[in-house]
């Protein structure tokens, strides 16, 4: 007797519990993609490999650590999932006297391409929507966030007058491009 009020008992949970579990494994997911490796922006010449930066101790986003590279917010999105990947590179002439890989980033007009690979491989393609400058004062924030469900990916370097107390540029550069 208590093996029939178990089962009826387990038909009444489980099966509702199944066919939830079911329904939420067939809904459509966005298929995330991999950790970004390289970014190649054939306009300008760039084709160099990125590391995954997060934030500094002072709340400042990270920089790549090798001159030669680029460096992805590894705290936001990755290139080509839904929202604004973030990928930043050094600008001007830099201490080793080679240019930062960003320093030509002005030179991107609406509809360049721009393209990162991921770490299986995966090739997206991005195309330049607008360029802005941003001097250091003013919120940039939207840089960082998408008010919508598509892939953006906004690139950021420097760009302005050096300040040699600051130890920065006056400007930040940012381009927005969206996935094709």
């Amino acid at each position: 007797m208590k093996f029939k009020k178990l089962a009826v008992y387990s038909n009444k949970i489980l099966l509702p519990l199944i066919i939830g579990i079911l329904l939420i494994f067939s809904l459509p997911v966005q298929a995330s993609s991999g950790i970004p490796t390289r970014i190649k922006i054939p306009k300008i010449k760039v084709d160099i490999a990125l590391e995954s930066v997060g934030l500094n101790p002072d709340g400042v986003v990270g920089v790549a650590k090798g001159l030669g590279n680029g460096a992805w917010y590894n705290i936001g999105v990755r290139p080509g999932d839904n929202g604004s990947a973030v990928i930043n590179g050094h600008y001007g002439r830099l201490k080793n006297g080679k240019m930062g890989v960003f320093t030509n980033l002005n030179k991107l007009r609406k509809g360049d391409k721009i393209y990162t690979k991921d770490y299986d491989g995966l090739v997206t393609t991005f195309v330049v929507r607008e360029i802005r400058k941003y001097d250091l004062k003013t919120d940039a924030t939207e840089v960082f966030f998408a008010n919508d469900d598509n892939s953006h990916l906004n690139i950021v370097t420097c760009e302005g007058v050096w300040n040699k107390i600051t130890k920065t540029y006056s400007n930040r550069l940012v381009v927005f491009a969206d996935k094709e």
